[in-house]
């Protein structure tokens, strides 16, 4: 079977030193909000290029707090895309707001920015972009309305980890950028973590405080906070695995040069759009019989995903804001036509051409 990513081969082939820096957490006795979380704050933070990182329980919990720490609440509107995982309008309905949501562009995936002032009302206060499957939304657009309209922007960079838009990182443009460390991701861990980084000291405070149930001095609360703090054991994961980030995603984005080269004639392949760098969190093509090429591979023993079947505004939990089949036609034509493809670093040629020959049989009619 190919899996879409094979975590079981990374253990084995990092075990020793994994084991190593599990071990050594152990031996510390220091569980929470150690040196190895402090080390990894210093380390994520100077990799994106901002002042500071703040480790969370997961990459949910940095939207969540990021929209706490920019006193982001009942009343309030926030914007975001429809296309995207739940947790991205989740964050914002839970802490009170209202989410907006605008429509995709069909080349990147991301928000379409000509549609933002589109939506922008006296009660938006922040824009939630979403750096889909690893590539860059048009930060440029973007944080020109933003400016204009002084509107708060929270980057979800939870799949985009690396990747740059005009040669810096993404996370590193909004008031804050929000990280997740969920064991699939480019950077992952054996476990959740998640994490924010932003240049703002008051929102490095805030969120540090809001992480560990308001608290700054033991017993004495300033605010209701929550718990939401990345252990010791899955810094250590993840400070291994950081010194690899670079060169494993540099390794998909040539196994997604491959894919493209050999598959661009017979299906939609994705286009890397200009002054922006992709770190392919996943590699996803779309065609009108994605289903039956699904099955089709399934057969083969290749593995695919679907990201994501039913755009946010269609969604159960969001039926309360009133939108409709119609509303967004680009992010609902896309979810029934989208196709994810094994991507990950230790892929092998091998394996990458099975799934090209077997798309490219099933294209060609002869099964």
């Amino acid at each position: 079977m190919i899996p879409l990513l094979d975590l079981n081969l990374e253990y084995k082939m990092f075990k020793s030193e994994i084991e190593q820096s599990l071990y050594e957490v152990l031996k510390s006795g220091s569980f929470i909000l150690g040196d190895k979380g402090k080390e990894l704050e210093r380390s994520i933070a100077e990799f994106i290029g901002t002042s500071h990182g703040i480790g969370l329980a997961n990459g949910t919990d940095a939207l969540l707090l990021s929209l706490e720490a920019l006193g982001i609440g009942h009343n309030d509107e926030v914007i975001t895309t429809t296309f995207s995982f739940f947790a991205t309008a989740e964050v914002i309905a839970r802490v009170g707001a209202t989410p907006v949501f605008v429509d995709i562009d069909p080349v990147t995936y991301n928000m379409d920015p000509l549609l933002l002032e589109n939506v922008i009302t006296e009660k938006t206060k922040a824009i939630i972009v979403v750096h889909l499957f690893g590539q860059p939304a048009d930060m440029d657009k973007i944080l020109n309305i933003s400016k204009c309209y002084n509107i708060s922007v929270i980057e979800d960079t939870c799949q985009s980890i690396g990747a740059t838009f005009g040669g810096k990182k993404v996370g590193s443009f909004g008031d804050t950028g929000c990280f997740s460390f969920f064991p699939t991701k480019n950077l992952g861990a054996y476990g959740d973590g998640g994490m924010v980084v932003t240049n703002k000291q008051y929102i490095n405070e805030k969120i540090c405080l809001l992480r560990n149930h308001g608290c700054e001095v033991r017993y004495i609360h300033n605010e209701i906070g929550t718990n939401s703090r990345l252990d010791e054991l899955q810094a250590a994961i993840l400070l291994f695995k950081l010194k690899m980030l670079n060169e494993w995603n540099l390794k998909r984005g040539k196994l997604a040069s491959r894919y493209t080269h050999y598959l661009k004639p017979h299906l939609k392949t994705p286009v890397v759009a200009c002054g922006r760098s992709h770190v392919f969190h996943q590699y996803c093509v779309e065609l009108d019989d994605r289903d039956e090429l699904a099955l089709f591979l399934h057969k083969k023993q290749i593995a695919t995903g679907i990201y994501y079947p039913v755009p946010l505004h269609l969604q159960e939990a969001f039926q309360y804001l009133k939108y409709k089949e119609g509303d967004f036609p680009v992010a609902e034509e896309t979810s029934k036509r989208i196709l994810a493809l094994p991507m990950y670093p230790l892929m092998t040629k091998n394996q990458q051409d099975k799934v090209i020959s077997s798309i490219n049989e099933f294209m060609s009619g002869e099964r």
